[in-house]
C-alpha cells in the first residue's frame, strides 16, 4: 500500500480500503513512503489507523538534492514507533533519472540510517542487481533486509537467502510472462518470502491492469503457494511468522 495524491491520501480512503482488506483476511499492512512529503503521510496514516504501520524513506529516483535536514527528518519520522522500516530505498537504474553515483551515496545513507535505529531495511531494486548486492556487503547490512518486489533469478534468489535476506513477492508472480521469476522462487523455501501489493502497482492476475490494493492479495498468495508447492494456509502461516520476525507486527493475512 503506498501514498497517492487526492482521494486516495484521505483517511476516508484509508479507512476504505482496510475494511475491504479485512474482508478477505488481511488484518494489517505498511505503507510505504518515497518521498519526504510521501513519508510523513505515512506516519501520519498509521498514528490516524490502528491497522496500518509506515516504512519512511525517500526512493532511488527521489534522492537528488536531498540535504543533512531531510535526513535528520527522516531519523526523527523512523522513531516513531508505528515506523517499522526504512524503505524503500536502493539503486534504480531503468529510470534515467539520477545519476547512479548518486544514487549509491544516498543508498548508503539510508543502510546507516536503518542500522542505526534498528528498522528492518526494504530494498528497491530495478536493474541494479550487482550493484546493490555489493553495497550492502561493502556497508555491513542491517540484520533484517527485505527486497520490495523482488526482480531477480534463481542465483540472486539464492545469494539472498544465503545473506539472511527475506524476498518479497508482488503480484508479479501471477502473470504468464513472469517464468523466470517462478523459477527463482521455486529455487528457495516459504519461510525466505513475504508478500505484498506495491499498490496501486503489479496488481496480480486476474485484475491486472486495475489499480492494486490490499484486497487483492489473495490472488498473489495462491499463486505463490502454486510454485512452493505448499497448501495456502502454510503459507500464510510461514509468511507471518516472518513478517512478525521482520516487522514486530501481529499476522497481517489469514
Amino acid at each position: 500500500m503506498a501514498q497517492r495524491s487526492g482521494r486516495e491520501a484521505t483517511d476516508e480512503f484509508v479507512a476504505e480500503a482496510m475494511a475491504r482488506a479485512r474482508a478477505v483476511g488481511v488484518r494489517q499492512v505498511i505503507t510505504v513512503g518515497d518521498t519526504m512529503a510521501s513519508s510523513r503521510w505515512c506516519v501520519a496514516a498509521a498514528e490516524h489507523h490502528p491497522d496500518v504501520f509506515a516504512a519512511v524513506a525517500v526512493h532511488p529516483t527521489e534522492v537528488e538534492g536531498m540535504s543533512e535536514a531531510d535526513y535528520a527528518e527522516l531519523e526523527a519520522l523512523a522513531a516513531h514507533p508505528k515506523v517499522v522500516s526504512i524503505g524503500e530505498t536502493g539503486l534504480d537504474y531503468y529510470w534515467d533519472r539520477v545519476e547512479p553515483q548518486t544514487q549509491q551515496l544516498h543508498f548508503r545513507r539510508h543502510i546507516d540510517l536503518a542500522r542505526r535505529t534498528g528498522k528492518t531495511l526494504m530494498i528497491h531494486d530495478r536493474d541494479a542487481h550487482a550493484d546493490v548486492l555489493r553495497i550492502l556487503a561493502e556497508e555491513d547490512a542491517p540484520e533484517r533486509v527485505v527486497f520490495h518486489a523482488f526482480s531477480g533469478d534463481v542465483a540472486m534468489a539464492r545469494t539472498c537467502v544465503d545473506a539472511g535476506y527475506v524476498l518479497s513477492i508482488a503480484g508479479v508472480i501471477s502473470f504468464t510472462n513472469a517464468a523466470a521469476l517462478r523459477s527463482a522462487v521455486a529455487a528457495i523455501s516459504s519461510q525466505d518470502v513475504l508478500l505484498e501489493t506495491d499498490a496501486p502497482f503489479l496488481t496480480p492476475h486476474p485484475y491486472r491492469g486495475r489499480p492494486n490494493a490490499p484486497y487483492l492479495l489473495p490472488h498473489t498468495i495462491r499463486a505463490l503457494a502454486s510454485v512452493l508447492r505448499i497448501d495456502v494456509d502454510e503459507l500464510c502461516q510461514a509468511v507471518s511468522i516472518t513478517g512478525d520476525r521482520l516487522f514486530g507486527m501481529t499476522p497481517a493475512t489469514a
